[in-house]
């Protein structure tokens, strides 16, 4: 492989220069997106194309000097396999024909059939791995089931999750097993893509920070856990890093380094040092500029990007990336300005310390 940095400090060890990706590098911000998104006619037929998402995956690569690639895709692929019909209205977001109402509506969920239904996901996946040759490695992903779990509920986003929260409270036992199906499904899912090619693996659990304390524990990490140790356990997944992002869940990152993943992503919300010193070196650390960065001038940008590489200090096991993903109106040239700062920064970081 070409460049392999990403990898090397998912293992934490020792690099020339902090690997840099960036979540959503994929997105509307390009102007090659959206014409590719023209193209396709829909989102969700650029998604289930797997030459198109090819396409849009690549991109960021050739504009900027990123160390990995992301599969283009999206979190609800799943809850959509169990039958509830995603759609995406335009300037709303992904909506759901149906949603969960009722236990009842848990119990009569049809299999999820992952590796039929999303087998789009895998003919992407071996594409990309294809179209790549070896560049820079690429990362599979899933949403994770408590956010998964919100928005079978929900019926699409929602502002306050008055519907989940209450169901997942009111009905406790059939929250456990709706969240315990989607477990089961998103490792088949995650297995599925790490057999076509993803060199790496993230759960997305974008609303954990929306639990309280014990809830968390009981229905958000208890199946990240479970995750987590069915993909080590597996032959196909053993060896493929795993990294937890559980956005908002910083009162947890103890617990999170013990689940036997290999890196937690981190929002902006938290000290990189401070997190390096909890964790206490089990884990690499994934993160964590404030998107909102990205709109500010260039010596600004510079700035909040030294402040996050001195946080992290020069140890090995930090990969930059933001606490959340790029949204459509970032300028682009922001976003190259980052990766190059990232890379320039630590290289001159350890010059400083002695350790190039």
């Amino acid at each position: 492989m070409t460049n392999d940095i990403f990898l090397r400090a998912l293992k934490r060890e020792p690099v020339p220069r902090v690997p840099v990706w960036l979540m959503r590098q994929a997105g509307r911000y390009l102007p090659e997106y959206r014409a590719t998104r023209e193209r396709a006619g829909s989102f969700l037929a650029l998604a289930q194309t797997p030459e198109l998402a090819c396409e849009v995956t690549l991109q960021p690569l050739q504009r900027f000097d990123l160390d990995a690639a992301i599969l283009f895709s999206d979190i609800l692929t799943i809850p959509d396999a169990f039958g509830l019909g995603l759609h995406f209205v335009d300037g709303e977001g992904p909506r759901f024909e149906r949603r969960i109402e009722s236990v009842a509506d848990v119990d009569a969920l049809p299999s999820a059939a992952v590796t039929d239904k999303l087998r789009y996901v895998a003919d992407a996946v071996s594409l990309i791995r294809n179209e790549l040759h070896g560049k820079v490695p690429l990362i599979g992903f899933s949403g994770a089931p408590w956010t998964l779990f919100c928005y079978m509920l929900e019926g699409g986003g929602s502002d306050h999750y008055r519907r989940a929260k209450r169901f997942l409270l009111d009905f406790s036992g059939a929250s456990h097993r709706l969240l315990g199906k989607l477990a089961d499904a998103v490792t088949e899912y995650l297995i599925m893509q790490a057999q076509a090619g993803a060199q790496a693996l993230m759960l997305f659990d974008s609303w954990a920070g929306l639990l309280a304390h014990s809830h968390f524990q009981e229905f958000s990490q208890r199946y990240l856990d479970i995750i987590c140790k069915a993909l080590k356990a597996h032959p196909d997944t053993r060896n493929v890093p795993l990294i937890v992002f559980a956005k908002g869940a910083n009162t947890h990152l103890e617990n999170l380094s013990r689940m036997g993943c290999d890196a937690l992503g981190l929002d902006w919300c938290v000290h990189l040092g401070e997190a390096r010193a909890r964790t206490e070196g089990r884990i690499a650390l994934q993160g964590n500029l404030d998107p909102n960065v990205l709109y500010c001038n260039p010596d600004t940008i510079r700035a909040e990007v030294a402040l996050v590489m001195e946080q992290a200090g020069p140890e090995p096991g930090h990969i930059f990336n933001m606490g959340h993903g790029m949204n459509p109106d970032m300028p682009l040239e922001n976003a190259g300005l980052v990766v190059d700062t990232v890379h320039s920064y630590s290289i001159a970081q350890r010059a400083r310390l002695g350790l190039a």
